[in-house]
């Protein structure tokens, strides 16, 4: 990691390095993990406090963790994969090349939530492919029923 500190300050922005104090917001709202809000000073987390607009919240002081601490950290956290959006569709029924049949197309997250409330059950990883998969299938013939329409937006009623 060539990272010598260990984040920033979310309200002034300047680095809090490895081993040494910070502060956190006392709300639970506001230590999210994969948005924690953490503050070099007190003085930067009463302009959060301020901000938010937070009735009875306090700074509760922590410590950095070491760099070799923080690296072995890094090795088991899951890796952020940036997506960006592709250019707009063209209108016409030939494929624009840039569509990807391995996309998943379900929030898996959301999906395993659901199964796991309703029923009880774990969800396991080949589920998603396979629900793409009838995704696909299903917009595949919504489009040919709009085409058919003589429209250019897919709608619901193309599903029944």
């Amino acid at each position: 990691m060539d990272q010598n500190y260990w984040r920033k300050c979310i309200v002034c922005k300047n680095e809090i390095n490895f081993s040494t104090k910070y502060y956190k917001c006392s709300i639970s709202s506001c230590d999210k993990k994969r948005s924690p809000a953490q503050f070099c000073s007190v003085n930067c987390w009463d302009v959060h406090r301020s901000i938010m607009s937070h009735k009875s919240a306090g700074a509760e002081e922590f410590h950095s963790p070491t760099k070799d601490k923080w690296i072995t950290e890094q090795k088991y956290e899951p890796t952020v994969r940036m997506v960006k959006q592709k250019e707009a569709v063209s209108s016409e029924l030939e494929p624009t090349g840039d569509v990807d049949l391995n996309d998943i197309l379900v929030v898996a997250s959301k999906l395993k939530a659901y199964v796991k409330g309703k029923s009880g059950l774990n969800t396991s990883a080949n589920v998603m492919p396979a629900l793409s998969s009838i995704i696909r299938q299903e917009c595949d013939k919504a489009i040919q029923k709009a085409h058919r329409d003589g429209r250019k937006t897919l709608m619901g009623r193309d599903f029944s």
